[in-house]
C-alpha cells in the first residue's frame, strides 16, 4: 500500500483498508507459524526432560484455542480484523512455553486460564450488547468494580502465601482473581463513555478559547472524583504500578478527547510529585527508585533481581542461548514479573525484538480500528483506551526489567504468568475484535 498526502490528512479511508480484508487469508498461516514456533521452542525443552508426559499438555490446549477461535470467529464475525487473534494467540503460546520452561508447576493452569480467556474473548466478541451494557451501566459495573477493589483490603490473599507480600488477590479455595485487572476494562469504558458524552462541551469551549481546549470543573470533576477514589484504593494496596497505568491511559484518553497538550505536562508533574511523596512514605516505592538509580552496590542483596536481570539481557547476545539453555532460574519469580529477561537471555536480541515488533503491530491495528469508529466517539475512544492500557502496560514492565524505569510489578501482557492478566488481555482483545467487525 502507498500512502499519499491525502490519506495522511484524512486517515479514515486509511484505517479501513488497514482492519479490512486482505489479511483474514493468512490467518490460517501465521497460526500456524506460530504453532510450529511452540512446537519448536517445547521440543528442546524436552531434551532436557524426556520423561515428563505432561509438557505438551499446554501444546494442545493452546491449538484447541487456536483453531477453535479462528473457526468461530471465521463463520460468526467475517468481517473481524484477523491479526488481533493471530498475535494474542502467538503471544500466548510464546508465554506458555516460557513458563513450561521456568514454572513448569504452572503451566498446566495457565493452560486452563487460556482456555477460560479465549471462550471469554469469544463471547465478548460475538455479542454486540456488550458495548452497550459498558456504556449504559457505567456507573453501576464501576460501583461493583470498586467494591471488589476494596474487598482486598480486608479479605485480600497472596497466593504465593508470603507473609509480607501484597494481598492483592480474592481467592475462594484454589481459585484466585485479581480484582485490579478487570478494573482495567471497566475504567477504560467508563472514561470512553462520559469523555465521549463530553465531546460537544469540549468543542465548544475550544471554539470559545482558540488554541486551547478550555477544560471546566463541570467537565472533568465527576470522572477526577472517581479517579481519585480508586487511586486511593490502590495505594493503599501497594499496587503503585497498575495505580501508574490508570493514570496514564486516563491522560491519554483525556487528551485525545480535548487535544490540549497542557494537559500531558500537567500529568507529568502530577505523576513526579505523586511518586516524591510516595518515596518518602512506602518502602517499596524507595526500594524500587534505589535500586533503579544505582543498583550495584546491593547486587547480592536488595538488588539481586533487577542485576540478574540485566545480566540475563547482557548473556542472550543476539541470538540467545537456545530455549531451555540459559540460567534464567537465578531470576526471582522470573516467570511473572521478570519473563522478558528470561526471554531475552534465551532467544537475544531478536527474541525481543519480535516481542517489540508484536505489541507495535498490536498497538497499529487497535489504533487503525480506533480511527475507524466513524460514527461513535465511544467507540472510537474505547478502541483507543483498550489499545493505549496493553501497549502500555507492555512498555512498562519492559522498562523495568531494562532498568529504564522503577519496576512497577505489573505484568507482561498474554505472556506472564497470571490467570486474571490473561484472561482480561483477552477480554480486551475480544472487545477490539467486536469493534472492528462494526468498524465495517
Amino acid at each position: 500500500m502507498t500512502l499519499t498526502r491525502t490519506d495522511v490528512e484524512n486517515p479514515l479511508p486509511l484505517a479501513r483498508a488497514l482492519v479490512g480484508s486482505r489479511g483474514r487469508g493468512n490467518v490460517w498461516l501465521m497460526l500456524a507459524l506460530a504453532g510450529v514456533f511452540m512446537a519448536v521452542g517445547l521440543a528442546s525443552i524436552s531434551l532436557s526432560r524426556p520423561s515428563d508426559a505432561d509438557l505438551w499438555a499446554g501444546f494442545a490446549v493452546w491449538i484447541v484455542c487456536a483453531l477453535g477461535a479462528a473457526l468461530v470467529l471465521k463463520w460468526r464475525l467475517q468481517s473481524h480484523d484477523p491479526l488481533l487473534l493471530a498475535l494474542s494467540m502467538f503471544l500466548s503460546g510464546w508465554g506458555l512455553v516460557a513458563i513450561e520452561r521456568l514454572a513448569p508447576a504452572f503451566a498446566d493452569r495457565q493452560a486452563l486460564w487460556l482456555l477460560v480467556s479465549v471462550l471469554a474473548m469469544l463471547a465478548i466478541a460475538l455479542f454486540p450488547q456488550v458495548l452497550r451494557w459498558l456504556r449504559g451501566y457505567r456507573y453501576s459495573l464501576l460501583a461493583a468494580a470498586l467494591l471488589l477493589l476494596s474487598a482486598t483490603i480486608v479479605l485480600g490473599r497472596n497466593p504465593s502465601g508470603f507473609e509480607h507480600a501484597p494481598r492483592l488477590w480474592l481467592g475462594i479455595g484454589a481459585f484466585y482473581f485479581q480484582p485490579s485487572e478487570i478494573m482495567k476494562v471497566i475504567l477504560v469504558a467508563f472514561m470512553a463513555s462520559y469523555l465521549a458524552e463530553q465531546s460537544a462541551a469540549f468543542r465548544a469551549h475550544a471554539d470559545q478559547a482558540p488554541g486551547a481546549a478550555g477544560l471546566s470543573l463541570r467537565l472533568i470533576g465527576p470522572i477526577i472524583l472517581m479517579w481519585l477514589l480508586s487511586m486511593v484504593i490502590l495505594v493503599w494496596q501497594r499496587d503503585l504500578g497498575t495505580a501508574m497505568l490508570f493514570f496514564i491511559v486516563f491522560l491519554l484518553l483525556l487528551y485525545l478527547s480535548c487535544g490540549d497538550p497542557r494537559l500531558v505536562f500537567s500529568g507529568a508533574l502530577l505523576v513526579l510529585a505523586a511518586g516524591a511523596v510516595a518515596y518518602q512514605l512506602f518502602d517499596v516505592v524507595q526500594l524500587r527508585v534505589d535500586i533503579w538509580l544505582d543498583p550495584w552496590p546491593e547486587a547480592d542483596g536488595r538488588a539481586y533481581q533487577i542485576v540478574q536481570s540485566l545480566m540475563a539481557f547482557g548473556a542472550g547476545g543476539i541470538a540467545g542461548a537456545g530455549p531451555g539453555l540459559g540460567s534464567p532460574g537465578y531470576i526471582p519469580v522470573v516467570h511473572s514479573d521478570f519473563i522478558f529477561a528470561a526471554i531475552a537471555e534465551e532467544w537475544g536480541l531478536l527474541g525481543v525484538i519480535a516481542i517489540l515488533c508484536s505489541f507495535g503491530v498490536l498497538a497499529w491495528r487497535g489504533l487503525a480500528i480506533a480511527l475507524a469508529q466513524r460514527g461513535s466517539a465511544f467507540h472510537r475512544l474505547l478502541a483507543a483506551g483498550l489499545t493505549l492500557t496493553l501497549l502500555v502496560q507492555a512498555l512498562m514492565i519492559m522498562a523495568g526489567v531494562l532498568k529504564l524505569l522503577p519496576l512497577t510489578g505489573v505484568t507482561l501482557p498474554f505472556i506472564s504468568y497470571g490467570g486474571s492478566s490473561l484472561f482480561v488481555c483477552h477480554i480486551m482483545v475480544g472487545l477490539l475484535l467486536r469493534l472492528s467487525a462494526g468498524a465495517r
